[in-house]
């Protein structure tokens, strides 16, 4: 679907009919009709289905929306454009892309580059004088390059608006750039590094550097950027605090952590991966004017997850449901003493909408389960023949193998024939915790058998040992980003990675990835990783797609977790699954599966 985003967006642009004008733009009769400004953000969200004629002028698409407020008939590719534009607005941009964004802007739309220069100062000046304009002073760091262009134009702007502006110069612009033509309309007062002071009363401006940093700070930034520390005044940071890398969000040493950061068209990795989204502070995303068509040529791939990315395929309820239609789930169990595990994904499988739920295991474990449980079904297994029970469920289309298991071999041989037979029986796979350390020392194997599955039927949920254990070299290697490693690891594995941590990162073989941003403390907690597994089971058993289920899954998980609180334990996350999905209803822009 991501892949498709701008041949719909452009086939879009030309199934637009009007009787009037629409945004000041005329636009023809459907389907020849071509408009020339086609941007469906200035679409409002309210639509109403129609039927008939549109306006004065028969419209030739059967199927269509009209937009109230312009009078406009909008086929429903053109719904699916807007909504694909609302994930554009998602992306997350590599450092590279976004200095293609900017060249692309530059040169195809003839914004000239101090332009560019000028709204992101104005976006600056703007945050700082919202959140801090009672400040005695603003001190403003500014780089030599584009980054401290953006701080000349933001001290120019907050002088012009009344404070006390001194800029610090860490370097000189290079001559006819646009940083040195923003050097130059600056009139205030600019001091060396050196004879930075501040005190709490300020407010400190970080534009040194910006999201492009690969190297250590010089001696003279370490030393200024102590300083503001030292003073715990209020800092607003230009792109990203310097000293955190734009794609990683590693910090290169001595980064100062920001109260607020002001960064533009799209959010870097390094705004939502640990440490550099600790180093943040409130992120905010300024439009200054860099066109989305710039990403035309090699769509984003990376996006923060949010609802949109997979609302519209989560299930929509049906009065002609029955259990095994809303989907079956299984559940392996560990031993007697090691039940829990495999109850909690059983029962976040069920909150999560699975009509059935079944726990297979052996007899002794399966007399603990039934102490706890009421509707979810139990199945007696032993270790050489859990692969024909689990055949015997009816309708089951997904199975959690890990939580607490504790048996190696039978997980190894259990895993291995899942996959071998799971494009007859359309099974699919979540391996967790001992399911995927049972795997440490023959990786090999279960990526020679997930490579053979048409599609995948593969999901992998490590945390940071777990992944260490499957994939040493990619754990090891300090050159990627936690980004490159989940989506190198998920091509490897041909699985989707789920690669948990306070910055979960999905990803998909098709180098596709969301980086969850909603987990809290909470989660922090023995067995939330096995109610995590669970969910992920229970959509992908009501038959969402992998990714977009262990997207939803990471999302839901951090709202349950939210919504249970900071001393929340394993059994209160599961409860608050419920409100989790009632979230989706207040007012998001996504299909829930609940009414």
């Amino acid at each position: 679907m991501i892949a498709s985003i701008f041949f719909i967006y452009r086939q879009a642009s030309t199934m637009l009919c009007a009787p009037t004008q629409a945004d000041g733009v005329p636009i023809g009769n459907a389907p020849n009709c071509r408009r020339q400004s086609s941007n469906p953000r200035t679409i409002s969200r309210t639509w109403s289905k129609v039927s008939g004629v549109c306006g004065r002028r028969p419209c030739l698409q059967r199927s269509r929306t009209v937009h109230r407020a312009q009078n406009m008939c909008i086929c429903e590719d053109v719904v699916v454009s807007i909504r694909e534009d609302r994930i554009l607005s998602h992306a997350v941009l590599a450092c590279e892309q976004m200095a293609h964004a900017d060249r692309w802007t530059i040169e195809n739309a003839q914004i000239p580059g101090t332009t560019l220069m000028e709204n992101a100062g104005a976006a600056v000046a703007r945050a700082v004088l919202e959140r801090f304009g009672h400040a005695r002073r603003a001190l403003v760091l500014c780089g030599p390059g584009n980054n401290g262009g953006d701080g000349y134009v933001a001290a120019r702007i907050l002088q012009e608006s009344g404070m006390s502006v001194t800029a610090y110069a860490f370097g000189t612009p290079r001559g006819g750039t646009d940083a040195a033509i923003a050097r130059s309309r600056y009139s205030g007062a600019v001091e060396p590094p050196e004879e930075f002071e501040p005190s709490r009363d300020d407010v400190v401006v970080d534009a040194i550097f910006g999201a492009g940093l690969t190297r250590d700070l010089p001696e003279r930034v370490l030393v200024a950027l102590h300083k503001a520390r030292s003073a715990t005044c209020p800092v607003v940071a230009v792109d990203l605090p310097s000293g955190v890398n734009g794609d990683s969000g590693a910090d290169l040493g001595g980064a100062l952590t920001a109260d607020v950061t002001v960064t533009f068209f799209r959010k870097k990795p390094g705004h939502l991966l640990f440490p550099g989204r600790q180093a943040c502070g409130e992120v905010v995303v300024a439009d200054i004017g860099v066109r989305a068509e710039a990403l035309a040529a090699k769509p984003p791939v990376i996006f923060e997850n949010v609802p949109q990315l997979w609302g519209p395929v989560l299930p929509k309820p049906d009065a002609t449901w029955h259990k095994y239609s809303r989907g079956h789930a299984a559940v392996f169990s560990g031993g007697k003493h090691a039940t829990g595990a495999a109850r909690l994904a059983a029962l976040a499988a069920q909150r999560t909408g699975a009509g059935a739920v079944t726990i297979l295991g052996q007899p002794d474990a399966l007399d603990i389960h039934a102490a706890h449980l009421t509707s979810i079904m139990l199945r007696p297994c032993a270790p050489d023949d859990s692969y024909d029970r689990l055949g015997e469920l009816k309708g089951c289309r997904a199975c959690v193998l890990g939580p607490g298991f504790g048996d190696f071999t039978t997980a190894r041989r259990l895993a291995l024939s899942i996959l071998q037979e799971a494009d007859r029986t359309g099974l699919r796979l979540v391996l967790d915790a001992d399911g995927i350390t049972a795997f440490a020392s023959e990786s090999k194997a279960l990526f020679d058998v997930a490579h053979a599955v048409v599609g995948q039927a593969l999901v992998l949920t490590p945390h940071e040992g777990e992944f260490g254990r499957l994939f040493p070299d990619l754990a090891e290697d300090r050159s990627l980003s936690k980004v490159d490693k989940a989506v190198a690891a998920a091509a490897r594995a041909n699985a989707v990675v789920l690669y948990k941590g306070p910055d979960t990162v999905v990803a998909a073989p098709d180098g596709r990835a969301a980086i969850n941003t909603n987990a809290t403390s909470s989660l922090a907690t023995a067995g939330s990783g096995d109610v995590l597994s669970g969910v992920i089971g229970g959509l992908v058993a009501q038959g969402l797609p992998l990714w977009e289920a262990a997207c939803a899954a990471a999302w839901l998980h951090g709202e349950a977790g939210g919504a249970a609180g900071p001393l929340a334990v394993a059994e209160d996350i599961v409860a608050r699954i419920p409100v989790a999905f009632g979230l989706l209803n207040q007012g998001r822009d996504t299909r829930a599966p609940w009414p």
